[in-house]
């Protein structure tokens, strides 16, 4: 059986004429706290970087060795953002479909193609294709999975210093046991997405 190919896709799309080929991925929809955060990575042709894979299948730790490795290898990589505010405003799909055209728009080195995790695309100035699982099945998409959930693990963990009474630290804003009691007991604060509290606090937002 010969072994998975994670860079298909790149050379699917490179044997096709484009020249500078991008991998996207968001972190944070499913929070109720903080913002969407994604990331694109273009990482030199035919490179393969040892443990790669799907953010949320590594530890935390080798997330972090790994995100000091994929910008240091990368050709081009972005970081970008959308708010709590265009959360709520845009509701979370097309917030995080936001974070990932900045995060496009950001690199250094253009794309001109996108592939992008998930079955929607943004709306691009380049071609792009969506692709369910990609962060397991493309390497771009994969490295950038791990810059997206890394930078926005690391942002939950500032803003613990300023919500210590939340322990972001800990849950990184995701709806578990604590996180819900915690709510329940001071109430949301600036960070919190209202429209997802619903169900937790009813009308005591």
């Amino acid at each position: 059986m010969s072994e998975f190919n994670m860079l298909e896709y790149e050379e699917k799309y490179l044997s096709k004429g484009f020249t500078s080929v991008c991998g996207v991925d968001e972190a944070g929809r499913g929070p109720l706290a903080g913002p969407v955060c994604a990331a694109a990575v273009i990482l030199p042709k035919g490179l393969i970087i040892d443990g790669v894979n799907d953010s949320k299948k590594l530890t935390e730790k080798k997330r972090e060795k790994l995100f000091d490795i994929i910008k240091q290898e990368a050709v081009s990589f972005s970081v970008a953002w959308a708010s709590v505010e265009e959360i709520e405003q845009l509701n979370i799909l097309n917030a995080a479909m936001l974070a990932m055209k900045r995060a496009v728009e950001g690199l250094d080195v253009k794309a001109d193609f996108a592939i992008i995790d998930g079955n929607k695309e943004p709306y691009l100035d380049i071609p792009c294709v969506a692709v369910i699982g990609g962060d397991a099945l493309s390497e771009s998409v994969a490295a950038a999975s791990i810059l997206a959930k890394v930078s926005r693990d690391r942002l939950m963990l500032e803003l613990s210093e300023k919500y210590p009474q939340y322990h972001f630290e800990k849950h990184k804003g995701y709806g578990t046991k604590l996180h819900r009691e915690m709510l329940l007991e001071y109430g949301p604060c600036e960070i919190h997405r209202l429209s997802f509290l619903t169900k937790i606090l009813g009308n005591k937002k």
